[in-house]
């Protein structure tokens, strides 16, 4: 761990915005999904809810360009559970979707705690996550196709989202609790501890100030006496 990526990897943590996540309902490419996940990085959403409709939730690595080691995917059996489980916590469901109700996107207020939900490649948001939506998005569009990619989708109105949250000074301190910056600082410097301690169900150990644990061999003694 050199000083220059442990500064970077706090550095990044201090701007995720937990308030701002990602809903897909049962966008199924796995190139999309990936794609998306890599645009959430990249505009510090620290989080992505999937309703997966298989039994196997896959990432691209080459589509997300390691951008699924940076952001947790969170599935969800079906749209309204996941729907209602952000509403629970306090974010607004909008939905990329035309209808009467939508707006342009650039006038809704993304300082907001908001779910940005996506639809399917084929039919866009299902008609039950439409109608659970708290609001409708559009973009504007002056051409002859009627819809964007549901990836490029995402990385517009994240882009306005991004803006809008930069000019209310939401990027110049950290929006994370303690505990979860902790917790993403040791799983972001220590990729492979993280899945020893996984794998054996082991406790985190101590992170020293320099990225590194503060007792590697006490480590490797106690992941022997498992294995």
């Amino acid at each position: 761990m050199t000083p220059q990526r442990l500064e970077r990897i706090h550095q990044t943590l201090s701007l995720r915005q937990p308030d701002l996540t990602v809903l897909t309902d049962e966008v199924h490419k796995d190139r999309n999904l990936s794609a998306i996940v890599r645009t959430c990085d990249a505009f510090a959403v620290p989080e992505v809810h999937c309703v997966w409709p298989g039994d196997q939730y896959r990432l691209r690595r080459n589509q997300t360009a390691g951008a699924g080691t940076w952001v947790d995917v969170q599935t969800h059996p079906a749209i309204d559970t996941a729907i209602d489980h952000l509403q629970q916590q306090g974010f607004t469901i909008c939905a990329a979707h035309f209808s009467e109700r939508a707006i342009d996107f650039r006038d809704y207020d993304f300082t907001r705690p908001t779910a940005l939900m996506l639809g399917n490649e084929k039919e866009g948001i299902s008609k039950q996550a439409a109608e659970l939506a708290d609001e409708h998005l559009i973009i504007p569009m002056q051409g002859m196709v009627q819809s964007f990619n549901v990836s490029v989708a995402a990385a517009i109105i994240l882009s306005e989202a991004q803006r809008q949250r930069e000019v209310a000074g939401l990027f110049e301190h950290n929006h994370l609790d303690e505990e979860t910056y902790q917790r993403l600082l040791f799983e972001w410097c220590q990729p492979t501890i993280t899945r020893l301690c996984h794998k054996y169900k082991l406790p985190y150990p101590e992170l020293g100030e320099d990225g590194e644990l503060v007792d590697p061999q006490g480590f490797s003694a106690l992941v022997n006496g498992r294995s």
